[in-house]
C-alpha cells in the first residue's frame, strides 16, 4: 500500500494546527529536522515537535538532517517522533548501527538515507535492522526543488534487493513530488511518498492526499 507523508516544511507555520489538521487523512506527518551544518537551511526543533505531537495522533515521520544525530535520538523520540530517519552521510560509519539498536531500543521506527550522490551501497550493510529506507530525489535542505529523475533506478535497486532478501523495509522518496513523478517512483519500488508543496498548494489537500496515494503508473 502507497504511504502519503505530508511535509510542514511547506505549512503556513502561522497557523500550524489548522494546517495539520488539513492534512491528516494522509498516513504520516514528515518533519524536516536542519540545523544549517548537515544541509544549508535551519528548520523547526524539539518545541515545535512537542506542540505538534500535542495536537495531533498521526504518525510523525522525523527525518533528522543534522550532523551526528545520533546525539539527539532519545530527545526527537521523547518529544513525540514515531519513526526517526537520518542520515547515513551524517553519522559516524561506527556509530550507525548502534543508532538503530537504540532507536528501536526506544520502542520507535528506525530509516536511513541517502542523498543524491550517495550510492545505494551506502545503505546496504544496515538494510536488514531498518524499517525504512529514504531515497532523497533532490538535494536535501530546500522545499520546492525539482525532482532529480536519476534517482529512479536507485529505487528500483533498493527495490530488488529488499524483496530478494524477503525482508520488510519501507522505501520513502523525498523532493519534487507531484502526481507525475509519483507514478514514475511507484513504479520504481517507492511505498511511501513525501509532498510538500504539491499538498499544501493544492485547492483540497485531503483530494490532493488522495490522489497521490492511488497514483498507477500507466499501462
Amino acid at each position: 500500500m502507497v504511504k502519503i507523508a505530508p511535509s510542514i516544511l511547506l505549512a503556513d507555520f502561522s497557523k500550524l494546527g489548522e494546517e495539520i489538521k488539513s492534512v491528516e487523512s494522509a498516513d504520516y506527518l514528515h518533519i524536516d529536522v536542519m540545523d544549517g551544518v548537515f544541509v544549508p537551511n535551519i528548520s523547526i526543533g524539539l518545541p515545535v515537535l512537542e506542540s505538534v505531537r500535542r495536537i495531533t495522533g498521526m504518525t510523525l515521520d522525523i527525518h533528522l538532517m543534522i550532523t551526528k544525530p545520533s546525539r539527539y535520538i532519545a530527545q526527537f523520540a521523547n518529544a513525540g517522533g514515531d519513526i526517526i530517519v537520518f542520515h547515513v552521510e551524517a553519522e559516524a560509519p561506527e556509530n550507525i548501527m548502534s543508532a538503530i539498536e537504540y532507536i528501536h531500543k526506544l520502542d520507535k521506527k528506525a530509516g536511513l538515507s541517502i542523498k543524491p550522490d550517495t550510492p545505494v551501497g551506502a545503505l546496504l550493510p544496515y538494510i536488514e535492522a531498518l524499517d525504512m529506507v529514504l531515497v532523497m530525489t533532490v538535494e536535501p535542505g530546500f522545499g520546492g526543488q525539482r525532482f532529480i529523475a536519476e534517482m529512479l533506478p536507485k529505487i528500483s535497486e533498493l527495490r530488488h534487493i529488499i524483496d530478494s532478501r524477503g525482508i520488510y523495509c519501507d522505501i520513502e522518496v523525498d523532493g519534487g513530488l507531484n502526481l507525475e513523478t509519483a507514478k514514475l517512483c511507484i513504479e520504481a519500488g517507492a511505498n511511501v511518498l513525501v509532498a510538500g508543496n504539491d499538498i499544501f498548494c493544492a485547492p483540497d489537500r485531503a483530494e490532493r492526499i488522495a490522489a497521490l496515494r492511488a497514483a498507477r503508473p500507466e499501462g
